[in-house]
This record gives C-alpha cells, structure tokens and sequence, in this order.
C-alpha cells in the first residue's frame, strides 16, 4: 500500500525533507522483482538515523541482493506524528512510501537504550500489534540489532530475534532462510526455528527465565535442548573483504554527521572499566589503508562530500594511522576536503597530525580525561596522565586552536569530592596553558567547554556489578562543579540525571520491565533522550502502576555470583576477566592496553583480528 503525503501535512511540519526521500544515491527496485521487502527503521529522527553508520552499511548489504529491497524507516518527529495520527497515516518507508505493515521484516537498530518507547510507538504508528505475542502469520518479523541487543531483554515481548553482533553477514543468511520458508506455508514459529540455530541469533521467545524470591534471577535456560545455551555473537574477521558502501545516501537538510564516514577499524584495545563498546566489539580488527584510500576515493567521488571523518572508538589507536592521514591529504587536499579526526587519545596526539588535519579548514578539538584526578583514571583505566592532556592541550593551542572541549564521567565507582574538584583543577590548568601559549601563535577567543555525563553501568563491562549514584547524589555533584567552574573561558553543561537513571535501569534490565515500557509507551513517553520530549513523571507512574522498583535495577550493586539478564549472551570477553578488572578497579591497578600485552579477555575465541597477530 503505498503512503501519499498531502503537501498540506508537508507544510505543516518542521523540516518536511525528513518525510519526503528521493536523496541523491537511494536505492530503487521493481518491486515485481523482489521477494523480501525489509524496512530498516532507526527509532529516532532523520538526522540522527542517516548519520549512523551501521544503517549506512546494511542498507547497502540488503539492497546488493537481487531478491531483496531494503528501505529505509525514521520515527516522525511529534508534529508529523500527530497529522499522521489524525489523517490514519501508517508509518511508511522513505523509498517508495509504502506502508510499513506491508513488509516483511521490520529491523530496528538498537544505539541507546532511550529509544525503545519509539520502538513501540513505531509498530503501533505501523498499525501492527506490538506485542509479539498477538502478531500473526499475516504481520511482518520484527527483528533488532546493534549495542542494546546484548541485554535485549527489557524488549522481549516486542521483538521476535535479535541479530547479535556485526550483521553483514549474519543478515545474509536470515534472508536466506526467508526464501525457503516464505512459500513453505509453515508456520512462523517455524522459521524461527529455522534460524534459531544461525550464529548471532537470539529468539528470546526460546527461553525460559526464573527468579529468585529477592528479585534476582535464578536461571535462564533454553526451552528445547536443540536451542543454544549460549547465543555467540557475529564478528566479520577481515573487514577488508566485507561490503562496505561505496555510494551513500546525500540528505537534502543537515545531518548530524553530514559528511563521509570511513571506518578504521572495530574494537578498542584500550580497556576503559565502563565502556561498553570498548568490550563487546573486541577483538580490534583493521582495514589496510590502502583499501581506505579507494573508499574515500569513490565515496568522494560518489557523493561530492567536502568532508571526511574517520570513524572508530579510538582514532589515534590506528596502527597506519599515518600513512592513512598522508594519503587522504594527498588525494582530498586539492579537491577541497576536509579531514576530520574523532575520538583522539590525549597521549598521542602529535602536531604533525593536526597540521595535516588543519591543511584545508579546523574543526573542533575533543578531549576525554573522562576523571579529574589521576587516582580515578587509574581506577577507570583510563591510561593517560594529566601531563598528557596539559601537553597535548599546549600543541592544540600553539596550532591556532583555541576552542576545546574536556569530556568528563561523575560518579564512577569509589569517587569522592577530591576527584570532582580535580575536573574543576584540570581545566583552569588548560587555561593556562593557553595563556601561557605566546600571542602570535594561539587562536583568538578561549573557550574550554567542560562537560559531565553521569556514570551509567552497562553489562560487559567491569562496572556492571557497581551501583549508580542517586539522582540527588549527582545532581550535588553538579551542582558543586557549576560553583567551581564559574570563569570568564570556562563554559559547563552537563547530563540530565533523571535520563541517566532511567538509562542505567533500562541497561541492565529483564524482561519483567517490559510491561513497564508498554505501560509508559501508553503514557506518552516517546522521544525519551530529548530533553524537551522526557516526562520523568509518566515513567515513575509506569513503574508503579507495574509494581517495580527502578532502584533496583539503577542503584543496587551486585554481588559477583548473580545471574544478569544477558548471561547467556556470549561477546567472548569473559566474565572472569570482568571480575578481575572490577577487582583491579579498587587496587586502582592499570591494565595494559591489547598491543602492549594480551590479558587474555576472552576474544581470543574469534579467532581474529589482533588476538591473532598476538598469538
């Protein structure tokens, strides 16, 4: 069925370029010729779901098959969603504008846990059931990956799989089983166990979850002995061979990342103890900078992009990190493009990096001591020191920069008011070091824009025992950093707390807080991580009117011997090594980074990437 959208609704709405697709480099096929239609949804707007990477890439996977269309599905924003709503508009794709209900897969991706109330409002704005257990053979599967999938239990009622893992190839083989089972006339059951089997595919209807009378989980178990007790995520072991896209969509409004994204490489070989990418995406494995180079080539000159951002969780990491740099200038300089390096480590930062990235126009500079003192970096992992970041700070500055950014974490496990004092320390010491920097070469106009996010424990990490600090706890936190901060170059923002906590309960939740999503879908709560959009108070009302105490899940800490949501869930990264680490936290023990030493984490069982070089 396909959509049509008045141009009265277009009109009525902020940025109607978000509903109307036809970008430059989206895909088209006869519909006649195809016999999967996937509706690839991100439960967020336009601007953030088309900066994405991982949208970007398997979009382009799906559509490289002949059997297959893949379109691509954003949440309306409220305005649109409400003319839709009164005028009964379905969800529908961008491509061809078809209703979402008419496909036959919807896959969602899963980058924070603050989306999953647009999750269900999605399907109900698809006008299918959404919870899965009231779907029929007549509705479409609904499918999620990406980060959250590793505890995907608080979405369980509402999702059929989940693909685990990195899912170039994995989705390959569920399309593949589709084509069997499409006109076999089996059930749909049927198909999820046809594919239950499939490396890095979770059916959570397939199992079984206990739980003891304080509330804790006693057991997770597989309902069949022919389902695994283990779900092992997917991992593409030579990202050189892989299907990387080498055509982008170009939007017609702004972005958030509005430019060409190459990625470096997957994993990180440092071990900060609360990052979660840092673990579940381990083993680190690279693409070879001459293959890069043809990838920025073609998408440049596919798209006409006037900017390249290299993409990875730690860019400076990048072992050709040099010969990559001198040859995209090479190529890009003359043509105008830009380059633009994230996620730079304080200790390796090197003037002749930053002259080759400022040939053509500056961007902005980021810094991540993440904690103010050294004792809590140590305590976190970190591996930089204050001379790091002081040193680095003075290169930028004698560079011509003179706008930075210090990205700090509160409330991290045993922090006291010394390491938050040290945050306001760190950054009058920056300012200094500017002022100490001479006239004729610093930028005009300082600016050092400090801000704080709130510890948030995540599962795979070694702080997924530790408690979260109470919303009043952190916001005195705040609060005494506001006063310290208070300067003529100093600019302090910080996360809102109340979404932290809700986070940090949705992260480590189980299944029973899917009935709390249900009920705050049914109050209203969607569009959770805008500010503007939270309604705290339609979440607590949610949890009571459910009988569950989001305490228990944001400000409880764990004992080493109780059972998570997500143990079944294997990421290789043992929870052995987890416990060692969050042990080595207290003894404010560093543990060496993946090149220096293997500390045996477990990835090794991929049998890829650096653990191979290593061993």
């Amino acid at each position: 069925m396909k959509v049509k959208i008045s141009d009265k609704i277009l009109q009525s709405v902020e940025k109607p370029s978000r509903y109307t697709g036809n970008e430059w480099n989206s895909v088209y096929k006869d519909l006649d010729n195809v016999s999967i239609r996937f509706a690839f949804c991100f439960p967020d707007v336009y601007e953030i779901g088309m900066s994405h990477l991982g949208m970007r890439i398997l979009y382009h996977v799906l559509n490289e098959r002949k059997d297959t269309f893949c379109e691509r599905v954003f949440a309306p924003w409220v305005d649109m969603e409400q003319k839709m709503r009164e005028s009964n508009i379905p969800l529908f794709t961008l491509e061809t504008h078809s209703s979402v209900n008419s496909f036959d897969f919807i896959g969602f991706t899963l980058q924070y846990e603050m989306s999953y109330t647009n999750v269900i409002n999605m399907l109900d704005l698809s006008g299918i059931p959404v919870l899965k257990s009231e779907r029929t053979k007549e509705h479409p599967f609904v499918c999620a990956g990406g980060p959250c999938a590793y505890n995907a239990e608080p979405l369980a009622d509402f999702i059929d799989f989940f693909m685990l893992g990195e899912g170039e190839e994995v989705i390959n083989e569920v399309m593949d089983a589709y084509v069997n089972w499409k006109g076999s006339g089996e059930s749909k059951e049927s198909f999820l166990e046809m594919i239950a089997n499939i490396e890095g595919i979770y059916v959570p209807g397939f199992y079984n979850v206990e739980y003891n009378d304080d509330g804790t989980i006693r057991a997770i178990s597989p309902k069949a002995d022919r389902y695994p007790e283990k779900i092992k995520k997917r991992i593409i072991k030579d990202l050189d061979k892989v299907s990387f896209p080498d055509k982008i969509i170009v939007p017609f409004t702004d972005i958030v990342h509005d430019r060409i994204m190459l990625e470096l490489f997957r994993g990180c070989i440092r071990g900060c103890r609360f990052c979660q990418a840092g673990y579940i995406y381990r083993p680190v494995r690279e693409r070879t900078s001459g293959k890069l180079l043809e990838l920025a080539e073609k998408l440049q000159e596919s798209t006409g992009y006037e900017e390249i951002s290299l993409v990875s969780l730690s860019t400076s990491d990048y072992s050709h990190l040099r010969d990559l740099c001198t040859g995209l200038m090479d190529k890009m300089e003359p043509k105008k493009v830009n380059l633009s390096l994230p996620s730079l480590r304080v200790d390796s930062f090197s003037m002749e990096l930053m002259e080759k990235a400022q040939k053509v126009r500056k961007s902005g500079l980021t810094f991540a001591p993440e904690a103010g003192s050294q004792r809590l970096r140590d305590v976190i992992n970190k591996g930089v020191t204050e001379e790091d970041l002081l040193n680095s700070a003075a290169i930028a500055f004698a560079g011509g920069w003179s706008t930075v950014k210090l990205y700090f974490m509160i409330g991290l496990p045993t922090e006291t008011m010394e390491d938050i004092d040290g945050i306001a320390e760190l950054s009058k010491k920056v300012v200094d070091v500017y002022m100490k920097t001479p006239k004729d070469k610093r930028g005009k106009g300082l600016s050092v824009n400090v801000s704080t996010s709130s510890f948030v424990p995540k599962p795979f990490t070694p702080f997924q025992w530790e408690a979260q600090d109470s919303i009043e706890t952190l916001k005195e936190k705040q609060q005494y950093l506001m006063e310290k901060l208070k300067g003529k170059y100093i600019k302090y923002s910080w996360h809102d707390p109340y979404i932290s906590f809700l986070e940090a309960v949705l992260a480590r939740g189980d299944r029973r807080l899917g009935k709390v999503l249900y009920a705050a879908f049914k109050k209203g709560c969607k569009f959770d991580s805008w500010g503007e959009h939270f309604k705290f108070d339609s979440w607590i009302e949610a949890f009571d009117q459910c009988g569950i105490d989001p305490h228990f899940y944001a400000n409880r800490k764990r004992t080493f011997d109780e059972i998570f949501p997500w143990d079944h869930i294997d990421v290789g990264v043992t929870k052995k090594f987890l416990k060692r680490e969050n042990e080595k936290a207290y003894f404010e023990v560093i543990t060496p980074n993946c090149r220096v030493k293997c500390t045996g984490c477990g990835a090794l069982v991929f049998d890829g990437g650096i653990c191979n070089e290593l061993h």
